[in-house]
């Protein structure tokens, strides 16, 4: 894990485009914005709308729950290296997913919160827990391996 960085304060990240972390661009952006980060934990939010591309007969989809994990991981690798390391965002890839549970899928118009806590970090691959909720229920949870390119 990355200890020895100053993490920002939550509002100074509310106030990022969270574009200018993610090497996705629209329409496959499935965060809308990062919240909270620090050695450990990340928190993104997000805005699901009915023309998101995993909106499914109204619903987001469990892949577009996976793909929110995925890119919180990313906003969380994009703000290290662009706003602390002054580097290139990276790209990275799911290698694993484990232990995936599906309590239930999102409506769109409503707002879920993604936090993802790293367990180990290693040679360029993150291995995470991962849990996605919106303001009444726990919606997924799961452990995700990303490898950085």
């Amino acid at each position: 894990m990355i200890d020895h960085l100053t993490w920002p304060s939550d509002d100074a990240l509310r106030q990022i485009d969270v574009h200018e972390l993610l090497p996705q661009q629209e329409p496959f952006v499935m965060v809308s914005r990062l919240v909270h980060l620090d050695d450990v934990r990340t928190i993104c939010e997000t805005d699901i709308h009915a023309d998101n591309i995993f909106v499914e007969h109204g619903h987001f989809s469990a892949s577009g729950l996976i793909e929110s994990i995925a890119q919180t991981c990313a906003a969380r690798m994009g703000y290290i290296n662009k706003i602390l390391l002054k580097r290139d965002v990276q790209i990275g890839f799911i290698g694993a997913i484990r232990n995936l549970e599906v309590y239930a899928l999102p409506k769109a118009g409503r707002q879920i919160t993604i936090i993802v806590d790293v367990k180990d970090e290693v040679f360029g691959i993150t291995l995470a827990s991962a849990a996605v909720k919106d303001s009444e229920r726990m919606l997924m949870s799961t452990e995700i391996k990303i490898a950085i390119k």
